[in-house]
């Protein structure tokens, strides 16, 4: 089942007519890089001989990075701090010419910062700064309005929810509200907190302990996997869910019945962060481009394909995108398993 060169480039030539809202949880990832040579004589704790740090954006940022790195325009609409942090955030959005108008300041919170200490490619320990807690209502309304205001320009929208206060329930309703009323794309990205409310989407992309979480069962084997995507397909009156299953690759579960299992095409796996903001980034890119459910999901396959090869969190570009697909042996692998 693998897709001709042609079509990919028919796809690809696309990406960059696209904007896309991305509304969402934005942070920085810090990152203190160092090798470990003895144990703390104060405790059993290795000691980090640090040797590098390096910034990188993360959450609903990492998602607009990686639709701009694949050639679309990003309309970020998120929250940040007053806060060194969000002046650093700023400028790594500004040297990747992503625009930041469309970012509100919350002077009561500060800007999500997760600093991670790795050591010899392992991550040793994550140090997360950050509130939870839901943005007030004058934040709300005025995200709301910056929303509104760029609706009608976008070509679709990604809802990214890291679960920290930005999409409240509020939000969440009224946001899909007014995709629908535009016939806009939707794709989400979600926490369990809210999922319920996630209801008329084009595609959510939960992961297996979500699934779990949402529908309030454990997955153990196939069988089970396809009756949740089939649950969460009615729930939600979703016209796609693609689980992600890490190490076990992607399954598509449709609105007409199909269902794709894409097994993972990762030849390196050695660093999970960020691949799930890449994989919602190609998808959805993918899709307003021209493509169907299926060739966006096997696309997005490919994408965290690449990006978990790398430390820390990534993104894809065009080149590195199609050099994957034209090397890779395991289209053969893909399936409709009720066939």
């Amino acid at each position: 089942m693998k897709i001709e060169t042609s079509r990919l480039n028919s796809i690809f030539a696309n990406f960059k007519k696209q904007k896309v809202i991305v509304l969402g949880d934005s942070m920085l990832d810090e990152y203190i890089w160092g090798v470990v040579e003895r144990i703390s004589p104060e405790a059993p704790v290795p000691v980090v001989d640090v040797q590098t740090t390096s910034l990188r954006l993360g959450g609903a940022a990492n998602v607009a990075w990686n639709l701009k790195k694949l050639g679309a325009e990003p309309i970020l609409v998120s929250i940040v701090g007053e806060d060194p942090t969000s002046q650093r955030l700023m400028e790594l959005l500004s040297q990747e010419k992503i625009a930041s108008k469309s970012l509100i300041t919350d002077y009561s919170r500060p800007t999500t910062l997760k600093t991670r200490i790795i050591a010899h490619h392992q991550q040793v320990v994550r140090v997360d700064r950050e509130n939870r807690e839901d943005i007030d209502s004058p934040i709300l309304e005025e995200v709301l309005a910056v929303f509104r205001t760029n609706l009608p320009h976008a070509d679709g929208v990604i809802i990214s929810d890291y679960g920290k206060g930005l999409l409240t329930r509020e939000m969440v309703q009224e946001v899909i509200h007014s995709c629908r009323k535009q016939q806009k794309f939707i794709a989400v990205d979600p926490k369990e907190k809210y999922f319920q409310y996630y209801k008329g989407i084009s595609i959510i992309t939960p992961n297996v302990h979500e699934t779990e979480t949402a529908l309030k069962t454990r997955i153990r084997s196939e069988d089970e996997l396809v009756a949740a995507g089939e649950k969460l397909l009615k729930m939600l009156e979703a016209k796609n869910v693609l689980i992600t299953r890490g190490e076990k690759g992607m399954s598509l579960f449709q609105q007409n019945g199909d269902y794709y299992y894409l097994p993972t095409v990762a030849k390196e796996v050695y660093d999970v962060t960020g691949a799930g903001d890449t994989v919602t980034a190609s998808l959805t890119l993918a899709a307003i481009s021209g493509a169907s459910y299926f060739e966006a999901a096997y696309i997005s396959n490919h994408s965290a394909g690449i990006v978990v090869g790398e430390v820390g969190t990534a993104a894809v570009t065009l080149d590195k995108l199609l050099a994957h697909i034209e090397d890779d042996d395991c289209n053969s692998n893909i399936k409709k398993p009720k066939e």
